[in-house]
């Protein structure tokens, strides 16, 4: 295990003390690269591309009312066309599924209930704690780990960097000892649950993060001193772990569908209900699913004749994938076998520290300069900037802890390729310029072009003839949002540590600040 972490920081450190001081003499003074942190910086950047070249696709959705000697059987989808899955593009093939709609008998073709179940979430390791937080309540990974780490210190919870999911039978005992104790014998499954990670980089000897007593329950007298953070933390964990040896939900699901007769082409339309018939594990879940019954059910049969009441469509448009959050960032470089659980906070908060990506309403958007310097790296360090030869040299390195091959012999390989390369780069690459965003307004002094440039302290306006005219001033974001106090403009600050809040552009005149988002405001101003 130690030769393998110190081949893990030889390696870290030939990237990047080898890669930064290039970036410094190529982009820009004060960058730094790494073997992880490059690689989640590039899985943005690719995402904003699949943004910036996505085309919306018109479609329509069509809902049917029928209804049987009273009974009215609402809210149906059109669910397939002649078998096949509806996919309805364009306004002509609405029209004419419309008219065969209203001139169709129909009949019940299907009605079918069974029993469904689902089984309760494996506890928490660093990874999907970083998730569900950042999920649940908008923590970066960085701040969930520091509320976890203050929960450890306390002997509140057993260790939180961990990517095994495994309990161990001391934790089985004590968890299911309460679980009977508190919630009866009929939520305790004849044998203990046990999990396994799906991660083929997981190290089954550890354990997963559990709290170290289960009778010490989120709402016990003794956590009420912990600070917010730490009893956000400590819930979940708690919850996941009494929760992952509960019994299972069971409900019974009912589906119905509907077709026409006698007409071309063949439509289906379809409607499903379900109702709770044990809670099991969602007893402590903290979303409670709704029971959704078809009423009616009870009074149809398969076979039974209907007739059309009513049918609405709706035009939609597909959507743009979505940027990368903390959590839907750390799951996709989980899964793709980067980096390691342990490191994935520090990662992410030194992305954002070097502005090579910044946050959006809670996702990521590559910065000019983050994207100059993919673009550097990809075209002359494409293998440092693979995602499969980031992932196996994990492997490698696992390969290390286990005795399989020696850390020196796996540096030597690495510095064969790489230190050449290194050389060669520095001669012949030129160096890159990065684009400016330009905001639209000439220069007060010299007449240039405005232009939004990242500093040390973060975003500024600057004139795009630098360094001949040196004129700044502060970048102020603004929201589409009037001040509820005194109709001024609101404009998005930053505190100190960089988190963002919502204040008035008349300040200090008006005091007025918030940290809800500006559309949950009632005014709005004039666009």
């Amino acid at each position: 295990m130690f030769e393998a972490q110190q081949a893990r920081r030889i390696l870290d450190r030939l990237v990047g003390y080898k890669l930064s001081p290039l970036l410094w003499r190529k982009v820009r003074r004060g960058l730094s690269a790494g073997r992880v942190q490059s690689v989640a910086v590039r899985l943005i950047c690719e995402k904003e591309a699949e943004i910036n070249e996505f085309e919306p696709q018109e479609y329509w959705l069509i809902k049917a009312d029928f209804i049987k000697q009273g009974i009215k059987l609402e809210a149906f989808d059109l669910a397939k066309i002649d078998g096949k899955k509806a996919s309805i593009h364009s306004k002509k093939q609405l029209e004419e599924l419309v008219q065969v709609i209203k001139n169709s008998d129909y009949e019940v073709s299907k009605l079918e209930t069974k029993k469904i179940q689902s089984s309760p979430p494996p506890p928490l390791i660093t990874s999907t704690l970083q998730q569900s937080a950042a999920s649940r309540f908008n923590f970066s990974a960085h701040r969930t780990m520091r509320a976890a780490q203050s929960l450890y210190e306390q002997g509140l919870i057993t260790y939180h960097r961990t990517d095994s999911v495994q309990l161990s039978q001391q934790a089985l005992e004590d968890i299911r000892g309460f679980i009977k104790k508190e919630y009866g014998p009929a939520y305790l499954p004849a044998k203990p649950r046990r999990y396994k990670v799906k991660s083929k980089l997981a190290q089954e000897a550890h354990e997963a993060i559990r709290p170290t007593k289960a009778t010490l329950s989120p709402t016990s007298a003794d956590l009420s001193k912990l600070a917010g953070d730490q009893q956000k933390i400590y819930k979940l964990i708690w919850l996941r772990a009494v929760m992952s040896q509960m019994n299972n939900w069971q409900g019974r699901q009912t589906v119905i569908e509907v077709v026409n007769r006698k007409a071309s082409p063949k439509l289906t339309f379809k409607k499903q209900g379900v109702v709770m018939v044990f809670d099991g594990w969602h007893k402590l879940y903290w979303q409670e699913k709704a029971d959704m019954p078809l009423l009616f059910v009870d009074k149809i049969e398969k076979g039974d004749d209907l007739d059309l009441s009513k049918v609405d469509y709706e035009q939609k448009f597909t959507q743009p994938p979505k940027r990368y959050s903390e959590a839907t960032l750390i799951k996709v470089l989980e899964d793709k076998g980067i980096g390691r659980p342990s490191t994935y906070a520090a990662i992410l908060q030194k992305i954002q520290q070097r502005q090579y990506v910044e946050k959006e309403n809670r996702f990521f958007k590559p910065t000019p300069l983050g994207q100059a310097v993919n673009d550097f790296l990809v075209k002359y360090f494409p293998k440092i900037m693979d995602y499969e030869f980031t992932a196996k040299m994990e492997d490698e390195l696992d390969r290390v802890a286990a005795a399989k091959v020696k850390w020196n012999a796996l540096i030597a390989d690495f510095w064969k390729w790489f230190g050449p390369l290194i050389e060669k780069v520095q001669k012949k690459a030129e160096r890159v310029k990065i684009e400016t965003v330009k905001i639209g307004e000439k220069c007060p002094d010299c007449g240039g072009e405005l232009v939004i440039r990242n500093g040390r302290f973060g975003k500024f306006i600057a004139c795009g003839n630098y360094p001949e005219c040196k004129y700044t001033r502060e970048y102020v974001e603004t929201t589409k949002w009037l001040c509820p106090e005194c109709s001024g403009q609101v404009i998005i600050k930053k505190t100190k540590k960089g988190r963002k809040f919502y204040g008035c552009s008349n300040y200090p005149k008006c005091q007025w600040s918030s940290w809800r988002k500006p559309s949950n405001l009632n005014k709005k101003a004039e666009v």
